[in-house]
Parts: structure tokens; C-alpha cells; sequence
């Protein structure tokens, strides 16, 4: 027996105690947003495919069919081989950044292999001492631990509380080398909009670069997918833009839109950059292959906006508390053991409903976050805020 074991034992215990305990299952993604889970089919209301291209069968295929032995290493190999500042640079990366630049009219972008690596990575390396980071309080926990190994002072606002802000500078700008607003465009686990021309308007004022982590934003919002910034006219206006592609792109990695020098510097200084292996060639071929479609996507936008108003409202005519304005949907129960025994009854309807509880969420506050996507129909998701009635009591 280690001797961690007895330590971690009891530390199981009590997190299972307060109905925090968290496990692994193995799922298969079928399309319609359906997932197969030990030979029975759910309604997946726990992914983040928004727009459904994951599980696109058609569109998986088309992809595969440009496969050629000319472009089998290049294109669709396994393996990167090192760090991009090494030989894991390949091709598809040069021509996905192109992309990019090209869609959001920048001057440079640079991708990262995750959201949480673009997110620990980007803070430390642009912020020191006599440097201050605002951020939303409910940030998500990548960007709370990019914060923390910063070397700046971090005071995190209340939430979407923008005249905090103007108070905190308005008294203590000049007391700062630097100022970064930090905040999501959506919120992960709330579904709310930010006020990013609120924002642009105060960090002009103050003199603050604006940090926008747009990972529940990019593919989904914005008349071409660029997101929320896109949406609410402010894009040129931030400095720092991220983007996951694990969410709305049906893939894996992030990136970051910014100036020239921004890119650059991060380049030789953001260590979650420089000291991790490159993507597989064949995950960043499908990001430039993906990204071909998504300016073209208005009608699903619609209808998984659509979707979520419809279901909101039915949440609503049932008296459940829900929040937000986005395809991410939560019903608030409060109690972490009671959302679990909840999501539980539901998901043996045959819905994959999860509960999310602290520390993802503050204490007091857990919820059923429910995520809806284009490849979903409203007779799958009808039936289901009754069930969310009944499962609460």
C-alpha cells in the first residue's frame, strides 16, 4: 500500500460526502446528438458539439475522402513529432492560421493545443508585477489558473458588474504598469452574454487592454461564426481574442487573434506554447477543413438559437429557475447531492443530463447544465423539462 493511501482515502470520502465525486464512462458519439453509453442511447445534453460537426457522418466522410497517399503524412498523420518550435509546425497549421487571419481580418493568430493551455499560457506570459487583472468572477477555470501563476495582482469583479470595474479603476489605474479586463463572451456554466461594448468603452477610457475568451462563442455567434465580439460590433476593438475549437469546431485545440507583436511575443514567451508537442497533423487539417463551412452556417446559428428560447420557455412554464441567453442552459437546483440524484433520474429517461457542482460552480449553486446543438430536433427535447419537474420533486 502507498503510503499517499490513507490520506486520499479520506479525502475520497469527503468529497463523496458533500455529493462531489466524479467518475470516468465510456461513451460512443452517434449524430441527431444521440451518444451510446454501455449499449443504451442517450439525448447528449453534456457535449459541447454545438453545431453538431463531430458527429456529422457526411461530413466526417467528406473529409476522409480527400485522403490520397500524396497526403497521408502531411494531412492525415498521427503524430507531430515535437513542439512546433521544433518540427511539429507542420503544413495544415500555416494554412489553419491563414484561415483565421483571414475570417477575422487580423493581422496574426496563433493556435494552442487546448483552451486551457491557451488560457494558462497567454496571463503569465503578458503580465508581471505592477500589473493588474480584472476578471469576471465567474471566469472559467482555466483563465483562474492562468491568473494564478501570474506574478500580477488579480482582483475578480462581480459578476457582469461593469460600474465595479470603473470603480476599481477610476481610483487605482495609475498605480499600475498594465491592466487587463479579463472575461468569457458566454459563460460556461450560467449560459449569459457579456457586454463586450460596455467593456471596449471602459478599457479605452482607462487604458486597459480587454481579454475576451470566446470558447463558447466561436462557430455559434456572429453572422460568420466569429463569435460574440462579431455579434455586438466590438471584434477590431479587442486586443485579446481566444477560441476553442473543441466546442462549435467539433475538434481539439484554441487560438488567439491579436496584432502581430502580440502573436510573436507569445510565441517566444507562452510556455504552454513552447514546451508542449504540436497537434497530430490530421486534427489541425480538420479545423482548416471545418472552418470552410462555419461562415457558411447561419441557418443552424438559427436554429439552435431557436431551440434554446423554445426550451427556456417550457423550463419557465414549469416554474424552474433557469438563466441566460445562449445554447447553454442551466435549471439552478442549489443543493450539490439533490442536482446529482436528479440528473441521475433523468438520464434514465434517456437523456445524458449532468450536474454541475462545486468547485465548477460556487457553493450552493449546482445545476443541470443542459447543452443544446444544431444536430438536435425539438420533438427529442420536448418531452424533457416535465422530466427535469418530476426528477427535482
Amino acid at each position: 500500500m502507498s503510503v499517499l493511501n490513507p490520506q486520499l482515502q479520506q479525502q475520497l470520502e469527503d468529497i463523496t460526502s458533500q455529493g462531489q465525486h466524479r467518475s470516468l464512462v465510456a461513451v460512443t458519439h452517434l449524430d441527431q446528438g444521440m451518444i451510446d453509453i454501455d449499449v443504451r442511447q442517450y439525448l447528449n445534453l453534456a457535449g459541447n458539439d454545438y453545431l453538431g460537426l463531430a458527429t456529422n457522418r457526411e461530413l466526417v466522410a467528406a473529409f476522409y475522402s480527400e485522403q490520397s497517399e500524396a497526403n497521408r503524412l502531411e494531412s492525415f498523420g498521427l503524430g507531430s513529432t515535437a513542439s512546433r518550435l521544433m518540427t511539429g509546425n507542420t503544413l495544415p497549421y500555416a494554412r489553419l492560421e491563414r484561415q483565421l487571419r483571414e475570417l477575422y481580418q487580423a493581422e496574426a493568430v496563433l493556435v494552442f493545443n487546448s483552451g486551457y493551455h491557451i488560457n494558462v499560457g497567454i496571463l503569465p506570459a503578458l503580465t508581471g508585477k505592477g500589473d493588474l487583472i480584472l476578471a469576471d468572477k465567474l471566469c472559467h477555470a482555466s483563465l483562474i489558473d492562468g491568473m494564478r501563476l501570474s506574478r500580477a495582482k488579480v482582483v475578480r469583479y462581480p459578476h457582469l458588474d461593469y460600474a465595479a470595474i470603473e470603480q476599481i479603476l477610476s481610483r487605482d489605474r495609475e498605480k499600475y504598469r498594465q491592466v487587463i479586463i479579463v472575461t468569457e463572451s458566454i459563460f460556461s456554466m450560467d449560459g449569459d452574454t457579456a457586454d463586450l461594448a460596455e467593456l471596449v468603452r471602459i478599457k479605452d477610457t482607462y487604458r486597459a487592454a480587454l481579454y475576451v475568451d470566446e470558447a463558447h462563442g466561436v462557430g455559434i455567434r456572429g453572422e460568420n461564426g466569429c463569435g460574440l465580439a462579431e455579434e455586438q460590433g466590438v471584434l477590431p476593438q479587442v486586443e485579446i481574442l481566444t477560441g476553442t475549437f473543441g466546442k462549435a469546431y467539433g475538434g481539439q485545440g484554441s487560438f488567439v487573434v491579436g496584432t502581430s507583436e502580440l502573436i510573436d511575443y507569445l510565441l517566444n514567451t507562452a510556455r504552454s506554447q513552447i514546451f508542449s508537442t504540436g497537434l497530430p497533423p490530421v486534427s489541425v487539417h480538420w479545423l482548416s477543413f471545418v472552418l470552410r463551412q462555419i461562415p457558411l452556417m447561419r441557418e443552424q446559428r438559427a436554429k439552435v438559437d431557436q431551440l434554446a428560447s423554445r426550451f427556456r420557455d417550457a423550463l419557465r412554464a414549469l416554474d424552474l429557475q433557469t438563466d441566460g441567453s445562449s445554447n447553454i442552459v442551466p435549471v439552478m437546483v442549489g443543493d450539490a447531492a439533490r442536482a446529482v440524484q436528479a440528473a441521475d433520474r433523468i438520464c434514465e429517461a434517456g437523456y445524458w443530463v449532468k450536474a454541475v457542482r462545486p468547485p465548477t460552480v460556487p457553493a450552493g449553486t449546482s445545476r443541470l447544465r443542459l447543452s443544446l446543438n444544431a444536430a438536435m430536433s425539438w420533438e427529442q427535447l420536448a418531452p424533457l423539462p416535465a422530466l427535469i419537474k418530476e426528477a427535482l420533486g
